[in-house]
């Protein structure tokens, strides 16, 4: 169904029962995944949020700049911790990065993350935008867009986007799909607004699924109804 995808995973989504760090045991069963739709022939690309480190200021009256580089160093961590699991199950993987850091990641350069593509390794997109103010949400919508991405996969932690928190309102009702403009007029937790507006500028449709699901990345991957579909 899709050639290139860009994955979007929450840093939540590493860390497991635990809520904090990174847990092997969710990591392995991610790469698991991820592996398999390699295998298939799909290029892929992968940012990872930072939220099992670092989110925001953490109520502090720390400075937003500051807070945000912080934000963008633990991605780094992140991203260094999945190119290792995905190179143990000899998957080629390239982390580019776009603070500076050349001592652990290449700097990113779109003809580069091209070329890797081509040569069927995973590119992993580390430190967000480089820019403090823009989430990994946005991130990952500019990213797509620039690798001409076929879609968004979304994976959270819950089955899809609701009209209401589904661990609060037992009544929320899931959308099979959904418009851009929608989700931004009722302000749902999907994506931020700069993010789905760049997608929706771009024609990039978003895939939200759980990721607990079985096999969910690859469902997604082959046009499977999963989740939500925000187009």
């Amino acid at each position: 169904m899709y050639k290139r995808i860009l994955l979007k995973l929450s840093g939540e989504a590493l860390s497991g029962p635990k809520g904090f760090g990174l847990d092997n045991e969710t990591i392995s069963a991610v790469v698991d995944q991820i592996t398999d739709v390699v295998k298939l022939g799909v290029e892929v690309g992968i940012i990872i949020g930072a939220g099992n480190f670092w989110r925001g200021r953490q109520g502090t009256d720390m400075d937003r700049t500051t807070a945000d580089h912080m934000g963008m160093l633990a991605t780094v961590i992140n991203s260094l911790a999945m190119q290792d699991a995905l190179e143990s199950r000899g998957i080629a993987v390239r982390v580019q990065s776009a603070l500076t850091i050349t001592r652990v990641a290449e700097p990113y350069i779109l003809r580069k993350a091209l070329r890797h593509f081509e040569k069927g390794r995973v590119v992993i997109f580390a430190a967000g935008t480089g820019n403090p103010f823009f989430s990994t949400d946005t991130a990952a919508a500019l990213r797509a867009a620039e690798i001409n991405a076929d879609a968004i996969l979304l994976a959270k932690n819950v089955d899809g986007i609701y009209d209401s928190d589904p661990k609060l309102n037992p009544d929320a009702k899931k959308f099979d799909e959904i418009s851009y403009i929608e989700v931004i007029n009722r302000g749902l937790n999907a994506m931020d607004a700069t993010a789905i507006t760049l997608c929706k500028e771009n024609g990039i449709p978003i895939i939200a699924f759980g990721l607990k699901e079985d096999h969910s990345i690859m469902r997604a991957v082959q046009g499977e109804k999963i989740g939500t579909l925000i187009n």
